[in-house]
């Protein structure tokens, strides 16, 4: 995508978990800055990023864009002062699951803002769970002062009314990802930021009866087909993370996943979202698969979200505890069964009409087997039975953007 000359300019902040090199928030700030960029050549500004991140110089490769430091509250305090705004978001960031530090850290963000006397807006966060009711008057405060605020789900906006945040304040959208387009071919920051105006929703109908999803029309043996030859197996994406200390919940997918194999040959290929931890939760399950580890491999931890994307893009069948894992899965309508271990995963399973396949607690084998075969075998109809849902994710993912650059641009009289 090209942006026109213009002199007319706004910079934004952005404050999210940006720089670790998460596929799901580095696919959420990437989908972020390419909503933003359409937005501003639709309304005629240029839009400069300027991201926080835990790795600036990384992120400044990565994107092209302008990163300072998330921790050095000084060169933070700086980028807010020379900027137009500052956005809050998107991924789960007004939590207290993984600690007490991110709330106060995301809230101390915005607070800074207003110090500076520049607009804040959330952009589709998912908030909660926050179990420590002490936080729901801060959170509240912040929404209220907030220029715009969106959230990705329901039970977010349910969360924030029930901090006395008023529900006309708050709107409801798809989460940025799902607008993410495939890369082009060749790559490159400029390229990966420029595949925005090919993105988010696509004409026609499902790409299935289309012919031009991984599968195809004629199902897993077009799919297979890509990979080689019609001889191989189907291909199912697998995306674990830890999250039960005893592993017992690891234990349970291993299971499910070699009572798939013992239905149906398949060829196994874990995803790791998060470099590290994921390689090593993927390792644990295989080594739990029996004969089924014969055909499992672990793909690269991308650094590049859109190279994930396009994994996924060439599974049969997704498996995914990670919630982006399954965003990109329905993003390429590639049929998914998800794993619930937080409500994020139930809340986007939803909206797409479905409900996990299983929990980290519990998980049916011959169910969950049952319906990875069933998915498998009939793409086509899984894709139009979730068509309406995910172009209708799709159209709106966008949203969020457009109403932070008019709201921008109205503040300081266009």
């Amino acid at each position: 995508m090209g942006m026109a000359k213009t002199d007319r300019k706004l910079r934004l902040v952005l404050s999210g978990y940006y720089g670790f090199r998460n596929s799901g928030d580095e696919a959420v700030l990437l989908s972020i800055l390419n909503a933003l960029e359409q937005a501003g050549e639709d309304q005629g500004v240029f839009v400069e990023p300027i991201v926080l991140s835990g790795d600036p110089a990384w992120t400044a490769r990565q994107y092209g864009v302008w990163s300072v430091p998330r921790m050095k509250l000084r060169e933070v305090r700086e980028a807010i002062a020379a900027s137009d705004g500052v956005i809050s978001g998107g991924g789960s960031l007004l939590q207290d699951a993984t600690g007490l530090g991110s709330i106060p850290y995301y809230l101390g963000i915005l607070e800074m803002a207003r110090w500076a006397r520049k607009p804040t807006f959330v952009y589709a966060q998912g908030i909660g769970p926050v179990k420590r009711r002490m936080f729901g008057p801060f959170i509240a405060r912040a929404m209220r002062k907030a220029s715009y605020v969106s959230v990705r789900d329901g039970e977010s906006a349910a969360l924030l009314a029930g901090f006395g945040v008023p529900e006309d304040r708050v709107a409801v959208v798809p989460d940025p990802v799902m607008g993410l387009p495939l890369p082009p071919a060749d790559g490159g920051a400029a390229a990966v930021r420029g595949a925005a105006a090919a993105g988010g929703a696509e004409g026609g109908g499902p790409r299935a009866a289309e012919g031009a999803g991984p599968a195809g029309a004629d199902g897993a043996a077009e799919g297979a087909a890509r990979e080689g030859g019609t001889d191989r197996p189907p291909l199912v994406g697998v995306s674990v993370r830890f999250w039960r200390g005893d592993r017992s919940d690891l234990d349970r997918i291993a299971a499910a996943l070699a009572a798939l194999a013992r239905q149906r040959a398949v060829r196994l290929r874990f995803l790791p979202f998060h470099e590290g931890a994921d390689e090593d939760a993927s390792r644990y399950v295989i080594e739990r698969l029996g004969e089924a580890a014969a055909m499992a491999e672990i793909a690269p931890a991308h650094d590049a979200p859109q190279e994930m994307l396009r994994e996924i893009d060439r599974c049969d069948l997704l498996v995914g505890m990670r919630l982006h894992s399954l965003i990109y899965a329905a993003n390429r309508e590639v049929p998914l069964l998800g794993l619930s271990y937080d409500p994020k995963i139930d809340q986007f399973l939803h909206r797409l009409g479905d409900r996990p396949v299983g929990t980290v607690d519990a998980i049916d084998l011959q169910h969950f087997a049952a319906k990875a075969v069933q998915f498998i075998e009939d793409p086509a109809q899984w894709r139009i039975d979730h068509y309406s849902a995910i172009r209708r994710l799709k159209e709106e993912a966008a949203v969020p953007a457009q109403r932070i650059v008019e709201a921008c641009l109205e503040l300081r009289g266009r």
